[in-house]
């Protein structure tokens, strides 16, 4: 089936009225899922969530409103799956940053409509020469959504292989909200991150997270429930996961945001990413025919 094999894809994978695949913008496959909960859109390439907005409720995700849509490029915004490694490969810098699966092509293998009104999308990673030449080890990859009045989202790593693979990734989810400077990130209280911007500089977080400026930082031995406090939006966005120790926290600030050709100087005002992720000291070790999941579950409380 070839990537714009729309006809194939709603033949094998559409259901009336709740998923059909399209051309989206740029060309690119996507899926559009509406259901009794909630819509949402997923372009195929990068298994990449665009949108998802649960019903009578304003977007939950944010998408860059200069965001490019290119071939085997990255997408701002939405929901990028960082894969196998995170930011930067630990040996080999010239490699992707965030890995290969935020630009690669996914199979559609299974969709269904559950019993609650939700929607199921389950998409793999398929092999290619390009993804082998950075990544040669004998892994399968899964990510199945769960598309609702929650969003549901399980990354699936499998080690096929005879020996241990190391492994990284994050969901690098960008939330919507009404004023980044007026929202309080909860739950990250007391626990010690790696400061970006002052060379991995260990600190402890004092408090709720408010941002005011630029921030980039990745926190430690967290495996518990995060909260992001909108008092503009009136909502409290609840991100409860499993699989994963380590929570990312990026706002680029206005300076910085100015700088990124898809995004611009106001864009960061509405917008913060608090990332599930086995990143730093919490990449994982895959023993062989071992796997992970690295799993997460949004949901909004009104204020």
């Amino acid at each position: 089936m070839t990537k714009l094999d729309l006809s194939a894809l709603n033949q094998s994978f559409g259901i009336d009225g709740h998923i059909s695949f399209k051309k989206g913008p740029g060309g690119l496959a996507i899926a559009e899922v509406s259901n009794l909960h909630a819509s949402a859109s997923l372009f195929l390439q990068g298994a990449h969530l665009a949108s998802w907005t649960p019903r009578r409720q304003q977007p939950v995700i944010w998408l860059s409103p200069t965001a490019q849509f290119n071939k085997g490029k990255t997408i701002r915004g939405g929901i990028p799956v960082c894969w196998p490694w995170f930011a930067t490969h630990p040996s080999e810098p010239s490699f992707p940053f965030h890995g290969i699966a935020r630009t690669s092509l996914w199979e559609v293998i299974e969709t269904a409509m559950l019993d609650d009104g939700s929607t199921r999308l389950r998409l793999s990673l398929p092999s290619s020469e390009a993804g082998k030449a950075v990544w040669p080890h004998p892994t399968s990859v899964e990510i199945c959504f769960t598309i609702g009045s929650t969003l549901e989202i399980e990354l699936t790593t499998r080690n096929e292989g005879t020996e241990p693979v190391v492994i990284g990734q994050a969901l690098h989810t960008y939330f919507r909200v009404g004023d980044v400077k007026q929202i309080a990130i909860k739950g990250l209280e007391g626990f010690t991150y790696l400061d970006k911007l002052e060379a991995d500089q260990r600190k402890q977080q004092d408090g709720p997270i408010s941002i005011n400026g630029e921030v980039d930082r990745i926190y430690l031995d967290q495996g518990g429930d995060c909260y992001i406090e909108d008092p503009s939006l009136k909502r409290r966005i609840v991100i409860n996961k499993q699989g994963s120790h380590s929570t990312i926290v990026w706002n680029p600030g206005a300076e910085k945001a100015a700088k990124i050709v898809d995004m611009g100087e106001t864009c960061h005002a509405n917008m913060v990413c608090v990332e599930t992720a086995n990143a730093a000291n919490d990449v994982i070790t895959l023993a062989p025919g071992a796997e992970h999941r690295l799993s997460v579950r949004y949901s909004v409380e009104i204020l």
